[in-house]
C-alpha cells in the first residue's frame, strides 16, 4: 500500500471464542470508490465461524458493511466513528442473541 500508515491493527479473541479484528490504514490518497484516505477492515465472527459483522472499503466498491448475509452502503465520517459504529453493531448482535 505504498505510503500507507497504520492507524489501528489488532485482534481480540474473546473468552467465548468470538473474534474481533480491526485494521485501519491512512493512505496518501483515497482508494477508488471512497472519498477519504482510509483503507479499513473491521471483522467480528462467532466462535463457530457463523454470523459476522464486517465493515470494509475494497477498491472500486467503496464503503460498506456486512451484517450476516446483508450488505449495505456505509457512510464513513471518521476512523473514530467507524470504530464506534462497528462496536455498536457487535453489542446489538450479542445482546439480541444473534445477527
Amino acid at each position: 500500500m505504498g505510503d500507507a500508515q497504520p492507524v489501528l491493527s489488532y485482534r481480540r479473541d474473546l473468552p467465548n471464542g468470538d473474534i474481533i479484528q480491526v485494521v485501519v490504514w491512512l493512505l496518501s490518497e483515497p482508494l477508488p470508490g471512497s472519498p477519504h484516505p482510509y483503507k479499513y477492515r473491521l471483522h467480528y465472527q462467532k466462535a463457530d465461524a457463523s454470523d459476522y459483522i464486517r465493515y470494509d472499503n475494497e477498491r472500486g466498491k467503496g464503503d460498506h458493511r456486512h451484517i450476516g448475509d446483508t450488505e449495505e452502503p456505509y457512510c464513513f465520517k471518521s476512523a473514530k466513528k467507524l470504530a464506534q459504529d462497528f462496536y455498536a453493531d457487535i453489542k446489538q448482535a450479542r445482546t439480541t442473541g444473534g445477527i
